[in-house]
């Protein structure tokens, strides 16, 4: 029969259909040949899931250091690369802790224990927050200071500054301050996560007995106390930051009173954040998840980091009463949490940072198109975000759909969003306006908990039915169905994609999504739903693969039929663009691959388990890192032989495949086709600035050969506008 849109369908029932919605094609029986006649892979294969996350933060301290870069953008790739180290020992060092401390003897897929992993994560970990720190003292700060831009210390105040910031502290900061003593009646303090502390000894001066003492940095004022100058010549003012350490510190004589300071030393401690939250059929999740958040600041410590000037003493004391390992310190030079560099990158210095870039909107989007329902009708959309607006077409599409009086129903994921949603405005609106609407809202997004229980009750109290997804599993996908009534008939439109539905996050996060009205689409994920909010027990598609029954499967399936058509003589290759790499399963299918003469080019932005150019197994096989004022976060896979282009959520991880719902869409329209052709082809030109992963795990700039590079992001921002 032919649909709509003059394009000629197939009934589902007749013909088979796999559990991954592969279709039987020509070559199958090759293909299980080809992935069952290679001798055994080498042992040493895989590489470090966990030193390549390091080396992924590696890259993100090389943008800081980074001279070409404004200098502004410099300070938050610190920034950044401070977040992400916090979050890296609050779960996956955590994790390997968990599993050494119980005696577990899992040995990661390149053959260490959890304490031996520990031990090298230990290393480096020290090796390149020392490194971090150094490019702040050494290289960013006295840019910024050249640029009137000063993180300065109390020392470098004069009288008139000291007597304002005197009436700041009296008036704003020492109400709040709780100095905590320790001593028989005083027992040591709980002393949070990732809280910025300072440890302090005061002496009596009639008998010179010392104490101990703690103060927590608020977190609930600026940690940089801003001061303004004078105007410049170039018409903006010096604009001066104390930390607020500093502050408290000139400020100690008046918290501890009759007491003299013997020394005083900041530190900062990181707790074990990831939670196990027990999913008992009977047990309400949104209570037992927040009864878990509650726990989560008590975790036990994994980090310890300390200030380089610390007195073996003082240090000494911290380890006894925090618990904390020895080899779980960290020293740094300088300031601690460089998170704070957020406020500094906030200062209104254009010139300082990239040129902002305004996104386009389609032509299906323009105010002068017709109805964006019946252009859908006519074709697929493919949006790549931020270089497409989201608010103008994701976010317009379910605000339309809300609005219009002929839409029945919407159902949609949320995984992560913003705190001030107009997607979740939307659906709030459409459930008050009559139409049916579900919203499944995954409760365990790591860190976002709390937001998704806030905004879990605000849909429920608004009336749209709210659900929390399968027990044992996060939904991760990315999809959104609209159900409209059109004359006597009923059609679904839908978008799929790469990203969370936050339009904050949208214009910084790199992404691809697909709006379609295609019928098999829509069917697909109405069958999803209902598997997702019922007790449907569906795991067969027509045109998605679906985790965790679907897409390892799935993938592979599609390896094997790139190497039986290599084996045929046909142009085969593949290529993946991803956050992450580290499935031994997908790994291994790609070594066969390219022992079959399959050229395999692989783009991920952090973690690569997979070690390419080595003799006799992946010498087919490249890896390339893109990192820049975006954050490459699409997952577009092409297997070239089969012509086939399919996008989703999953990234080629355990966690992806096996514990979470995820969903990769085929892209088969030729138009859409070619636009990822493009993005590949850019990603992956030579001239393309990136990082390059040799077989010996190590990542190296590319082009190296003194060669000017090109700027791939650049290049996808000018094509909007040419």
């Amino acid at each position: 029969m032919v649909n709509d849109r003059g394009v000629t369908e197939t009934d589902a029932t007749a013909h088979t259909i796999t559990g991954d919605g592969a279709q039987p094609a020509d070559g199958d029986s090759e293909a299980l040949l080809a992935a069952a006649v290679f001798e055994d892979l080498p042992e040493d294969r895989y590489l470090n899931r966990e030193l390549s996350w390091l080396d992924f933060n590696n890259r993100v301290l090389q943008l800081a250091e980074n001279t070409s870069l404004p200098l502004l953008e410099r300070a938050k790739f610190l920034a950044i690369f401070a977040s992400n180290l916090d979050e890296f020992y609050m779960v996956r060092v955590a994790g390997l802790k968990r599993r050494d401390e119980m005696g577990l003897s899992v040995r990661s897929a390149d053959g260490l224990s959890p304490r031996e992993q520990l031990q090298r994560i230990g290393e480096r970990g020290q090796q390149i927050s020392v490194r971090h720190a150094k490019v702040f003292m050494e290289s960013v700060r006295p840019a910024l200071a050249e640029q009137g831009i000063l993180v300065v210390t109390w020392a470098d105040l004069d009288g008139s500054d000291r007597e304002r910031l005197s009436k700041y502290f009296m008036e704003q900061v020492f109400p709040v301050l709780t100095p905590l003593a320790v001593d028989p009646a005083h027992p040591f303090p709980f002393v949070s996560g990732l809280s910025l502390n300072m440890a302090i000894t005061v002496r009596q001066p009639e008998d010179g007995t010392q104490h101990f003492a703690r103060i927590k940095v608020p977190d609930n004022v600026a940690r940089f106390v801003k001061l303004q100058d004078a105007q410049r010549e170039d018409g903006h003012h010096n604009v001066r930051f104390l930390p607020m350490e500093e502050l408290i510190a000139a400020f100690l004589p008046v918290l501890f009173p009759g007491m003299e300071i013997v020394e005083q030393h900041a530190f900062r401690i990181t707790r074990n954040a990831d939670m196990e939250v027990e999913e008992d059929r009977d047990e309400d999740l949104l209570q037992a998840l927040e009864r878990e958040l509650a726990r989560r600041r008590f975790g036990k410590p994994v980090r310890l980091e300390v200030a380089d000037d610390m007195t073996e003493n003082m240090l000494e004391l911290l380890l006894r009463e925090l618990d904390v390992d020895p080899d779980d310190v960290v020293t740094v030079p300088g300031l601690l949490d460089l998170t704070a560099l957020w406020q500094v990158y906030g200062v209104d210095r254009p010139k300082l940072k990239d040129r902002p870039f305004v996104p386009s909107t389609p032509a299906m989007f323009s105010e002068s198109a017709k109805s964006l329902f019946s252009n859908l009708r006519e074709g697929d959309l493919l949006l790549h975000h931020p270089y497409d607006s989201f608010s103008t077409t994701v976010q317009r599409f379910i605000e339309m759909a809300a609005a219009d009086p002929d839409v029945l129903a919407i159902k949609q994921t949320l995984y992560r969003t913003s705190g001030d949603s107009p997607i979740v405005n939307a659906l709030i609106d459409a459930a008050a306006s009559g139409k049916q609407v579900v919203a499944l809202v995954e409760l365990k997004a790591r860190f976002d908990e709390q937001a998704n229980i806030k905004w879990a009750r605000k849909l429920e109290q608004a009336g749209v039915h709210v659900v929390y997804g399968l027990i044992g599993l996060k939904t991760h996908c990315k999809t959104a169905l609209v159900v409209r009534r059109e004359g006597s008939s009923i059609k679904r439109y839908c978008h799929i994609g790469t990203g969370n539905y936050n339009p904050k996050t949208a214009r910084l996060y790199e992404d691809v999504g697909l709006l379609t009205a295609s019928p098999e689409i829509g069917a697909d994920l109405t069958d999803l739903f209902n598997t997702l909010t019922g007790y449907s027990r569906k795991d067969t598609y027509r045109n998605l693969l679906v985790a965790p029954q679907g897409i390892r499967r799935g993938i592979v399936e599609r390896i094997d039929r790139e190497i039986a058509a290599a084996r045929r003589g046909e142009d085969a290759r593949i290529r993946m663009k991803m956050n992450a790499l580290v499935d031994e399963q997908v790994i291994d299918a790609l070594y066969r691959a390219s022992l079959s003469g399959v050229k395999v080019e692989i783009v991920v932005r952090g973690i690569c388990a997979l070690r390419p150019g080595a003799e006799g197994f992946s010498e087919n096989i490249t890896v390339r890192s893109i990192l820049g004022q975006f954050l490459e976060h699409s997952r577009i896979i092409h297997f070239n032989a089969i012509d086939e282009f399919w996008i989703g959520s999953a990234d080629m991880m355990h966690r992806n495949l096996d514990r979470r719902v995820e969903v990769l869409v085929q892209v088969k329209d030729p138009r859409l086709s070619a636009q990822l052709d493009t993005v590949f082809n850019s990603a992956l030109d030579p001239a393309t600035l990136c990082w390059e992963l040799g077989s010996d795990g190590a990542w190296t700039p590319s082009p190296h050969d003194g060669r000017p590079g090109r700027d791939h992001q650049v290049a996808m921002m000018a094509s909007r506008h040419s």
